[in-house]
């Protein structure tokens, strides 16, 4: 959806989740695993992180996402990504303004953004999206398996210390359960 409205009205785009999963699929080329990383060797990673990372197929695997919510919990990770996202927000590389999707852009990365959509849906409703996708790609995918991963995820982004899962006050929430 962020995607599509950048096009629609020429603006920059950055998927900020993307970023968490290249980290994680760069990590795990190391044979760094969610269970093994580390805070400081995954924050020390990031200047050197090649961006383009965030257009390879892979970081949609589940092991990459499951990675990516690991280290996105770690406030040294968080703070290495910071300055990019707040950079690109403010001077982006093409247009007239920057469309950040991620999960504290309303409220961390641009709380001064002049709009902000929190976009949300039921775990089943993401779940059902996922097990398609994945299915469609030939993975063996359970759909039981699925929910529950993200019910962990959401959990574990709800409740982190830094930057939790939450709408920013002066966001107009949007849920697309049914669309």
């Amino acid at each position: 959806l962020a995607k599509r409205l950048a096009a629609h009205f020429n603006l920059a785009h950055l998927d900020t989740g993307g970023l968490y999963r290249a980290l994680a699929l760069h990590l795990m080329r190391k044979d760094i695993s969610a269970e093994t990383a580390e805070e400081t060797t995954a924050a020390a990673t990031i200047p050197q992180l090649d961006l383009r990372l965030i257009d390879d197929p892979a970081i949609r695997d589940d092991a990459v996402a499951h990675m990516a919510s690991v280290i996105a919990a770690m406030p040294a990770v968080r703070a290495g990504f910071l300055r990019l996202q707040r950079d690109f927000a403010s001077a982006p590389p093409v247009g007239t303004g920057a469309i950040l999707d991620g999960r504290d852009i309303g409220t961390v990365i641009a709380p001064e953004a002049q709009a902000k959509l929190f976009v949300t849906d039921s775990v089943e409703a993401r779940a059902q999206r996922r097990f398609l996708e994945m299915r469609e790609r030939g993975a063996g995918v359970n759909l039981l398996e699925i929910q529950d991963d993200l019910r962990r995820r959401d959990e574990r982004d709800r409740n982190r210390a830094v930057a939790p899962l939450v709408p920013a006050p002066d966001a107009m929430v949007i849920d697309t359960s049914d669309l």
